[in-house]
């Protein structure tokens, strides 16, 4: 029972290490891409489209692809801080139904970076927003949202800013590794 149930499940993951590689391999072409964990995490390079308030700015989008990929919607996030009525400016998480909704197995992570992602910055819906404020401001004041925008992209959307972040987090994990030299009294006693 066991050998046949391997034999069932071992092509299955095959098959998703085969489309997980070739749609990493389709999007390394446009996009510098890093490995997280493991096959199914990794983190796209996205630079904002041409005449929109975003262009020339670069985002890191993490991306997660579930175990029924493709035939069940990526999850995907801005790692670093973007202004948009349908990103939430805190978690990075993107509102666009063709992801969360309509998504089908005919897309691919290509169509999310060279389509949806282009599409959503250039074309806010603030009918439907998960930043409120942006929404508001796009619709009722467009040049300052433009503004803000742009103010954004140059302080978290640049590559001196992605390098930034990266010191950060690497001194942060330093400084976590660091506490794990100490014993436990030791760490209990610098909570205190």
């Amino acid at each position: 029972m066991i050998k046949r149930f391997t034999k069932l499940f071992k092509p299955r993951i095959n098959i998703l290490n085969f489309l997980t590689q070739h749609m990493k391999k389709r999007i390394e072409k446009k996009h510098e891409v890093t490995m997280l964990n493991g096959l199914n995490e990794f983190c796209v390079k996205f630079f904002g489209p041409k005449g929109t308030p975003y262009e020339g700015g670069v985002w890191k989008v993490r991306v997660h692809l579930p175990e029924h990929y493709p035939f069940k919607s990526p999850s995907i996030g801005f790692m670093n801080k973007v202004y948009h009525p349908n990103i939430d400016e805190v978690s990075g998480t993107v509102c666009l139904d063709v992801i969360n909704q309509a998504w089908t197995a005919l897309y691919d992570l290509s169509n999310i970076f060279e389509s949806f992602l282009p599409q959503l910055l250039t074309y806010p819906n603030p009918i439907d927003p998960l930043n409120g404020d942006a929404a508001a401001m796009y619709l009722h004041k467009p040049e300052d949202y433009k503004k803000k925008v742009a103010e954004y992209v140059k302080r978290f959307a640049t590559e001196e800013a992605l390098k930034e972040q990266e010191n950060l987090k690497a001194d942060s994990s330093d400084s976590e590794s660091s506490m794990s030299d100490f014993s436990e009294d030791e760490a209990q006693d610098m909570e205190l």
